[in-house]
């Protein structure tokens, strides 16, 4: 949403919004010319509003959305508008239960450092450009995240669509995983005449018409595949193979088999597009990451802290894979904040299987964004299926105070929720220590 209103801010539009906290990323919005409140207060919207956009995350007792309702004030849900847009440019849509975020910022960086003129709306911060937006003066490619969740992303219209996962989730909206899926080959239908169809070689091909299909993974058998896979002095390295192009030697700043395959979906996009080797090895070893997806907050001999978006039981597989082969002698405590009343209640059991491969964890309280409680439905859930006796229930006030008296040589912190508002606070407790 906020990449949103950064494009119609450029394009010289006023804009007003509400959110439920202030945090950074509105703070850097008022800085940019925009106003927001954070009481659900009609008093506080001004006159004239022209256009309401909002989500499916604003609950439908929220005043301020039944006040524009009432007023009989033109109203879309972000998805629509972005759909609009999608219909008036080349676009890349990229889609997934996960990864989606990481491919997008990888492809608009790879994209830009090409000179190709993109705009693109990325679901997380783009370190290389501390933003979520990338404009230029003139836009040739349409670059969007596309959201499976209330099945926004069946408004894009793309040229290019890519699908990197198909993991059961938000099963609040879609009842059961072939539902899932099938609104996912819906997605792919939708597009363009003689457009490209790329996904991860490990999900089932759909067999679209009228559309050149390509696969990727690390995977000999993909059309976009990854070899010769190493670690060296902290970094992967790999090299990457099509019948386009072969470069050799790639070493990402981003550590984890997850990301190579992210890096390679990137890859196959740009080859698409005609971005050459050269530009393609360039784009991806300058890439310096996206803000809470494996951001290493801390990195010293004695002490490390990494922070991650994981919010999903394959998403925190992957991640602590990736840290256990990069730090294999150290001890792993992680910190995880489940995200969602309804996802810890349908995936208790994977969630606790993923976090015990940790040394010790520590459960915040559930983060229930858009939703209600679910009668007993607790973290508790979690962690009396994990199986390592180290697990611990935790506030956010008891874990500082644990962090400030324990010596966590390896600390991973991951949720969709408001852990990332601590890292901050986080990392000087543990310098401070």
């Amino acid at each position: 949403m906020s990449a949103l209103a950064r494009y119609f801010n450029k394009e010289g539009k006023q804009i007003f919004g509400y959110d439920l906290t202030s945090t950074p990323l509105t703070t850097q919005l008022e800085n940019e010319g925009m106003y927001i409140h954070f009481n659900d207060d009609p008093s506080q919207i001004p006159s004239g509003i022209d256009l309401v956009v909002y989500t499916p995350a604003i609950p439908e007792e929220n005043t301020e959305l039944n006040y524009f309702r009432k007023a009989g004030i033109q109203m879309i849900k972000r998805a629509q508008l972005i759909g609009q847009l999608s219909h008036d440019y080349f676009t890349i849509a990229i889609a997934g239960t996960h990864g989606k975020t990481s491919i997008s910022a990888i492809t608009a960086h790879i994209m830009k450092s090409a000179g190709l003129n993109l705009t693109a709306f990325i679901g997380g911060i783009c370190l290389n450009y501390q933003s979520n937006f990338i404009h230029s003066k003139k836009t040739d490619y349409l670059l969007v995240e596309a959201d499976e969740f209330d099945r926004s992303f069946l408004n894009l219209k793309p040229d290019i669509a890519l699908i990197s996962s198909m993991d059961a989730d938000h099963l609040d909206i879609y009842k059961t995983p072939t539902d899932l899926v099938e609104s996912f080959k819906m997605f792919a239908g939708l597009l363009k005449i003689n457009g490209t169809f790329i996904h991860n070689k490990s999900l089932p091909a759909f067999n679209l018409s009228d559309v050149e299909t390509i696969t990727y993974g690390i995977n000999p058998e993909a059309g976009v595949s990854a070899n010769n896979i190493h670690i060296r002095e902290g970094q992967f390295l790999f090299d990457l193979e099509s019948r386009k192009q072969k470069i050799t030697g790639i070493a990402m700043q981003i550590p984890g088999h997850h990301y190579i395959e992210n890096a390679l979906a990137a890859a196959a996009i740009c080859l698409e597009l005609g971005v050459n080797g050269n530009q393609i090895k360039t784009g991806l070893e300058g890439f310096t990451g996206v803000e809470r997806r494996f951001e290493v907050r801390i990195n010293k001999p004695r002490q490390v802290f990494i922070d991650d978006y994981a919010h999903h039981p394959e998403e925190i597989k992957a991640t602590v894979k990736a840290v256990r082969m990069l730090y294999p002698n150290k001890r792993l405590t992680a910190v995880f904040q489940p995200h969602l009343f309804s996802r810890t209640k349908d995936f208790a059991k994977e969630f606790a299987a993923s976090l015990s491969e940790v040394d010790q964890i520590i459960l915040l309280d559930i983060y229930p964004a858009r939703e209600k409680p679910i009668p007993g439905i607790t973290s508790t859930t979690i962690l009396d299926r994990i199986s390592i006796s180290d697990k611990k229930l935790m506030s956010k006030s008891e874990l500082f105070k644990y962090l400030e008296t324990e010596n966590a040589e390896l600390l991973l912190t991951m949720g969709a929720g408001d852990i990332g508002l601590l890292t901050n606070k986080i990392e000087k407790v543990l310098l401070k220590g």
